[in-house]
Parts: structure tokens; sequence; C-alpha cells
């Protein structure tokens, strides 16, 4: 089995622990918010207990797989880049579609994904984010009648 195998479920086991902490630590500020109750185990037990649960076997799973990938760190940064970076995107895309609406987002989200994905010509790759995101804002605006949102622009 080559290395790039073994690294593989390593890097995966420590991303899903991030996301299990995250999610842990969502839970057991979410039953903090929860009113209490005269009875001995209110309503915010089952989600505490199963917050701390998340939180500490995420943390497990990131220590094990921090320590598996020690040894092949410099290769999978470029790896680990790529994939923050279309995260960042994603979140990025949540957040402007209302403020600048459909089209700008939409072509800005195309254009980041074909670049992290390799494409070889950063200007086309622009061209066709915002021809592909304009396209797909007629036909679904004015052909089949879905609205999506509009930026201050109207598009």
């Amino acid at each position: 089995m080559t290395d790039e195998r073994v690294r593989q479920p390593d890097a995966a086991s420590g991303l899903l622990g991030i996301v299990m902490i995250v999610f842990g630590v969502v839970m057991l500020v979410d039953a903090a918010g929860l009113r209490g109750s005269d009875d001995p185990v209110g309503p915010a037990a089952a989600p505490t207990v199963v917050g701390v649960l998340l939180g500490l076997l995420g943390a497990s799973l990131v220590l094990s797989a921090r320590a598996a990938l020690r040894t092949h760190a410099w290769k999978d940064l470029r790896r680990l880049w790529r994939l923050t970076a279309m995260v960042i995107a994603l979140v990025a895309f949540a957040f402007l579609l209302p403020l600048l609406g459909y089209v700008v987002s939409s072509a800005a989200l195309f254009t980041v994904a074909a670049l992290l994905l390799g494409a070889p010509r950063p200007w086309r790759v622009v061209a066709y984010g915002w021809t592909l995101a304009a396209l797909v804002f007629l036909v679904f605006d004015r052909l089949i009648g879905l609205s999506l949102p509009t930026g201050p622009w109207g598009f």
C-alpha cells in the first residue's frame, strides 16, 4: 500500500474530528441556553452529554490524525489550503448572495472554484464564470420564473 493511501484516511479523520468539535461546541452553547426545570434532569442534560462526547471524540480523532500526518505535513499542506479556500469561498458566497445578488456572487464562486481546481487561464475563467452565472440567472429568473436574489444592480 502506498503512503498516499495511508494518509488519506488520516486526513479525513482529522477533518471529521474538527467538524465534530465544532458541532460539540455548538450543542453545548445551545444547551446552555435552554431553561431549567424543576426536574432533576432538565432539558439541557441530553444535549450537554452529546456535546461533551462529540468534543472529546473529535479531539481524539484530531490528535491521532495529527500524529499520523506529522511526517507528511508539507505535501498535504497544498491540499489542505485548497480545501480551506474552497470552504471559505462557499461561506463567502452564502454571505454575499443577499448583498451582491446571484450573478456577481456566483461568478465569483465559479471563478474561485475553477482556479482552485487548477484552471490554466485565469482571465478566461473569469469570463466563463460571468457567462455561466448570467446564463443560469436568465434561465431561472426569466424563463422558468423562479426569482433569484438580485443585487443593487438589478441582476
